[in-house]
């Protein structure tokens, strides 16, 4: 229930709390590791679909941070199928960056 809420704040219109989420994203990772499994598929289209193509440098490097925090404290296994997704649907610097990863 309180990532249905989060969720809603990584993708908000007013950009100091999209970036705010986005560190404070970046903070638990590593607190909660793969106990976020059950959220990830949510999560990850959050953190990704407007937040890797945004204009504001500072989203953008929240959101890369974030990208990066998942890639060192999750299994690849749980990121496998989510990063494929958005991989194939993103365009633009998003879909290089998720390609990236993948690789």
């Amino acid at each position: 229930q309180i990532f249905d809420v989060f969720k809603s704040r990584l993708n908000d219109s007013n950009s100091k709390v999209n970036q705010v989420a986005l560190e404070t994203m970046h903070k638990i990772i590593p607190l909660l590791k793969d106990s976020l499994s059950p959220v990830i598929n949510m999560l990850i289209p959050a953190i990704v679909d407007n937040n890797l193509n945004s204009k504001n440098p500072g989203i953008y490097a929240a959101a890369t941070n974030v990208i990066q925090a998942l890639c060192q404290y999750l299994d690849n296994y749980l990121l496998l199928q989510p990063f494929c997704a958005k991989a194939q649907l993103l365009n633009g610097k998003a879909k290089q960056d998720m390609t990236e990863k993948l690789a």
